[in-house]
């Protein structure tokens, strides 16, 4: 396996990394001061501004590992360290490439098992960075760690399908930009329980959807938006669903492999900032006589930054080669295994350059509070840690089963 970026990749990171410098990072005060100054969840011009100039130099849609007529493929190697790079500034970076989730997700999905009419009504605005989409999946009232829990109905209703249930932690949808939903739910109660779910598009402005509250995050109502939302008998066309009839728990499989992916990169950006910054202070520092930078304490949690996130780089770039060259399916058990490993790698980092601001650390005068909050929220999004534990390990005992040696595995015996 070789990892070194081809020559296409090499390219875009050296842009990314320039306009990250000349562009992002300056934009981040301003997109903050906007976010406060106007109306809850509308899309800060900042964010438009730098849309327009990533899109300019070829920096757009590079999340996207499927070729549409709209943009071209990026395999899960190549965008490795792109995805990296955009996880230094997560609350500007993403978005200016049309590279954030939920959209990329929806994307994929609607790009593999939509239609021609609905690639045409809301894949190509989506492709465009006109419109925003949330993924509906999450549950109030079972533990929707399993997907084969979700308990709102898709019913057929002639031409229409209704849709009633509660979801909660839907990102996005109280954004003004979000204009489309997927939701999953149960539209064959009587199949197997692989088979029983669904997904429909709803146009978010549709009868009977109402957003019930913001969820807060730490007691901060993040710009994003993670809201609780109700659906009461919405009706959609038939021609609404997307790909077949109980084909809904596959799709959510398939849509969250690159989604784990997606996160790990960007939270090794952030780690790799964060280590940045603890070094940058504990160097302009001084106590008890002594550079902060010299004391022994700051000097191990530098060296043990170094170390953790190296390895996890290494370990995702192995999972992103793995499902460009086997596909996701066989790359299960190592996408498990990141989604795992990297938020908790970030957690630690970052807590460490928290702990070299101090109070500045988790004031809003750094960005290591909303890291923070971002590596801890991604150990439950996309599937908790303990779910990909657990499946983790069963792909491991079933591996150690395949090829055991008898031999090497039995006891010394005297």
């Amino acid at each position: 396996m070789d990892f070194t970026m081809t020559p296409r990749a090499q390219e875009l990171h050296e842009n990314l990394s320039e306009f990250l410098c000349k562009e992002v990072y300056p934009a981040e005060a301003v997109y903050f001061d906007q976010i406060h100054s106007q109306g809850p969840h509308t899309q800060p011009p900042i964010l438009e501004e730098l849309k327009e100039k990533a899109r300019s130099r070829g920096l757009w849609n590079l999340a996207m590992p499927h070729a549409t007529r709209w943009n071209d493929a990026v395999p899960n190697l190549d965008y490795a360290p792109l995805a990296e790079l955009t996880g230094r500034s997560p609350m500007l970076a993403p978005e200016a490439l049309n590279c954030s989730a939920p959209d990329t997700g929806n994307m994929e999905l609607l790009a593999m098992f939509g239609t021609d009419e609905q690639q045409e009504k809301w894949l190509k605005p989506l492709l465009a960075g006109e419109i925003r989409s949330s993924y509906v999946m999450t549950e109030p009232d079972v533990a929707s760690s399993d997907a084969s829990n979700i308990a709102t109905t898709i019913e057929r209703d002639g031409d229409e399908y209704v849709v009633n249930g509660r979801k909660w932690w839907i990102t996005g949808i109280a954004r003004d930009r979000c204009k489309i939903l997927l939701l999953l739910g149960v539209s064959e109660p009587s199949a197997d329980r692989h088979r029983r779910h669904s997904v429909v598009l709803i146009p978010r402005d549709t009868p009977g959807v109402t957003i019930v509250r913001d969820l807060h995050v730490f007691g901060e109502d993040p710009w994003e938006s993670h809201a609780e939302v109700r659906f009461d008998n919405v009706r959609v066309p038939a021609t609404n669903l997307l790909g077949g009839p109980g084909g809904g728990f596959a799709m959510a499989q398939a849509r969250l492999g690159p989604g784990r992916i997606h996160h790990c990169m960007r939270q090794i950006g952030c780690a790799e900032r964060a280590l940045e910054l603890m070094v940058a202070r504990a160097e302009e520092r001084t106590t008890f006589g002594t550079t902060v930078v010299d004391q022994g304490v700051i000097r191990e949690a530098i060296a043990l930054s170094r170390m953790e996130i190296d390895q996890a780089r290494l370990y995702t770039l192995y999972t992103a080669w793995l499902m460009d060259t086997v596909g996701n399916s066989a790359a299960m058990g190592e996408i498990s295994g990141i989604k795992v490993a990297v938020p908790r790698m970030a957690q630690r980092v970052i807590d460490r350059a928290i702990q070299v601001f101090g109070g500045a650390g988790v004031s809003e005068d750094t960005p290591l509070a909303h890291m923070y909050a971002l590596a801890r929220i991604t150990r439950i999004a996309d599937g908790p840690d303990d779910v990909h534990l657990r499946g983790l390990a069963r792909t491991e005992l079933k591996r150690q089963h395949e090829r055991r040696d008898p031999v090497a595995s039995a006891p010394y015996r005297r």
